[in-house]
């Protein structure tokens, strides 16, 4: 999704910027901006955009008109910026001090109502330009002048999570079985240790940890690139913060490892393998409401207790299990404004 935002600005010299957009297609990036008029290319899948003096100009075949380019360099900008984009649909900012701060204002006052493009200058922005008010820019501008820094700017998005995870710990009401269904394993490229697993529930709005089988058990070996996941219809957390069915995980897509109150990073899925086993229901209390998750009944399969890791057959009521909250609302996976209540 991280790579979705992403327009790499790129260099003047035509033989430079299309050997970048060759090496940038090859990993995932599809949107490009240059100087002058907007491309045609025979890639459906690729953008490439134009500027030319205050104004971006879309390829041929996409909705809106050219999206103004608005210099930012106190309050009353902001106000012009915003003004701007709800006369146009879009507006592109460009920072000349403060850029968290006034972004998210710009954001609330957007809501939605248009997008809103930045021009990345310092790359230590990215962070909070893709995170701000949980959202990010609809659009970030990156400039790129050779191979490098496509690389760099993979292994960034690559990372992990742009928004801390909201760990709490939370008291299980229920654990009970729940009869024949089919379960997700998750097998990623790459090796998790004990205390990392994946954040897996059934509503958006509260996901259970999941640890990686690093573990083992007495009679099977330890397997530290795989995550017994859990029920096919379960949301599991991606590496840039949207949500994915359990079902719909593919090789390659990039998922969050995290570990409770410690680290989360982006881990590549190498392989998905749906099976058909007995499962627990599992059921925890969080204020006035419950929330429940789907796991397989099995020695090797546990939720991240506070000092342990627990084994769904071991688990019982009264149990404290972490967990981390999230808005409930989403579409596609993505965070949006509305009222919502899954159960």
């Amino acid at each position: 999704m991280n790579r979705e935002r992403i327009v790499l600005g790129l260099p003047t010299d035509t033989a430079s910027a299309g050997e970048l957009i060759h090496r940038a297609e090859r990993r995932g990036f599809h949107r490009f901006l240059r100087d002058g008029q907007p491309t045609v290319t025979e890639r459906g899948s690729t953008s490439t955009y134009g500027r030319t003096g205050d104004h971006v100009l879309r390829p041929p075949g996409e909705p809106g008109g050219s999206i103004p380019i608005v210099t930012v360099r106190g309050p009353e900008d902001i106000e012009a910026a915003t003004e701007v984009g709800r006369a146009h649909g879009a507006v592109a900012v460009v920072w000349t001090a403060e850029r968290v701060i006034p972004l998210e204002n710009l954001l609330a006052a957007a809501r939605g109502g248009f997008q809103v493009w930045v021009f990345v200058e310092h790359r230590r922005d990215l962070a909070a330009m893709l995170g701000a008010l949980e959202h990010g820019a609809d659009r970030l501008v990156v400039p790129v002048t050779g191979p490098a820094d496509i690389d760099s700017l993979e292994a960034e998005l690559d990372e992990g999570p742009t928004q801390p995870i909201p760990w709490e710990l939370v008291v299980l009401r229920r654990v009970e079985p729940a009869g024949l269904g089919d379960r997700v394993i998750v097998d990623t490229t790459s090796l998790l240790r004990p205390t990392e697993g994946l954040l897996v529930g059934s509503a958006a709005a509260f996901l259970f940890h999941v640890a990686s089988e690093a573990l083992g058990s007495r009679f099977t070996r330890p397997r530290p690139f795989r995550v017994n996941a859990g029920a096919a219809h379960s949301y599991t957390l991606l590496a840039d913060g949207t949500t994915r069915y359990l079902s719909e995980l593919a090789p390659g897509d990039a998922v969050a490892a995290v570990e409770p109150n410690g680290t989360a990073r982006s881990v590549r899925v190498g392989r998905i393998k749906i099976e058909r086993r007995p499962l627990a229901l599992i059921e925890a209390e969080r204020g006035d409401r419950r929330y429940t998750v789907f796991l397989q009944d099995a020695e090797t399969v546990r939720l991240s207790a506070e000092t342990e890791r627990v084994a769904t057959v071991q688990l019982s009521a009264g149990r404290k299990v972490f967990g981390a909250a999230f808005p409930a609302a989403r579409h596609l996976g993505t965070v949006v404004d509305e009222t919502i209540e899954e159960r």
